[in-house]
């Protein structure tokens, strides 16, 4: 049995869990409404104020499963009652981000500005022209988002230009020596 998955998962109050066909989930919460289905042969259920998940058999396959599927519903949870944020930071000269008409407008050093189409069902903001931060319900989302943004100029290790998450540490590297 797995570890993680055979762990229940607590209800918050204000939150509604609802099971269609065994593995079909919705939950709803003061921030949003999440749905996903999952894998055939596990089955999820809602006892009282908790929800277990369980698998159908010990093959390898459903094995692998059982854990996510008990770590996705409970990130549901955790998502429509207090959301999800990761922080960017862009470092250089003239770099800078801006948010217009549902597009974050990355200016990094490049002939053009990148345009990023902000997804549904997450929001980006910018303060100080540098500092972005990404936030929505679903975790999944979130970090597309953030991982999308990053990879358009990932932070470099010799003068540390820029993006980064804000708790990302990166590694200097020393310059090409003289004689």
């Amino acid at each position: 049995m797995s570890r993680i998955g055979k762990q229940p998962v607590a209800i918050p109050a204000g939150v509604t869990v609802t099971v269609a066909n065994g593995n079909e989930v919705t939950v709803k919460g003061p921030k949003g409404e999440l749905t996903r289905a999952f894998q055939p042969g596990i089955a999820v259920a809602v006892q009282g104020a908790e929800v277990l998940v369980t698998r159908a058999d010990d093959s390898r396959e459903q094995k692998s499963y059982h854990g996510l599927s008990r770590t996705l519903v409970k990130n549901m949870i955790e998502g429509v009652t207090k959301g999800y944020s990761r922080e960017l930071v862009i470092e250089g000269t003239g770099f800078k981000a801006a948010v217009q008409n549902g597009k974050a407008i990355l200016t990094l050093g490049f002939a053009s500005p990148k345009e990023y189409l902000i997804p549904a069902g997450c929001t980006v903001t910018v303060t100080a022209d540098v500092n972005v931060k990404v936030e929505g319900i679903d975790k999944e989302v979130v970090g597309e988002a953030a991982a999308r943004i990053r990879s358009y100029y990932p932070a470099e290790p010799y003068k540390g230009k820029g993006i980064r998450y804000k708790d990302e540490k990166i590694r200097r590297k020393e310059g090409k020596k003289t004689a």
